[in-house]
């Protein structure tokens, strides 16, 4: 997966940087949560600090746009982000079925 920063805007603001990237990839489109470890990895930032919001891919192709916001503390992110924003961006836990 190549990742390539195309605009970078700090918003003092909302205490965030706000990044769309384009990344180019093989095979299937890279899962959100994917996505962010490698930007969390690349932009030396705590991964729970980064917020996929829009992944913009076109059928066929193996690239796609992304717009990224990465805040400065947690409490601001809550404050600030839709929950359902937040809840895509978080890994689900696996459900421990019970037995009977």
């Amino acid at each position: 997966m190549d990742i390539k920063i195309t605009k970078d805007n700090t918003n003092a603001l909302l205490n965030r940087r706000e990044m769309n990237f384009s990344v180019n990839f093989e095979g299937p489109t890279p899962a959100r949560s994917l996505l962010r470890a490698k930007i969390a990895a690349t932009l030396n930032v705590p991964l729970d600090l980064v917020v996929v919001h829009k992944m913009d891919n076109e059928f066929g192709k193996q690239a796609l746009e992304a717009y990224v916001k990465i805040y400065e503390n947690a409490e601001r992110m809550k404050q600030i982000e839709n929950e359902y924003v937040l809840k895509r961006n978080t890994v689900p836990e696996p459900e421990a079925k019970e037995e009977e």
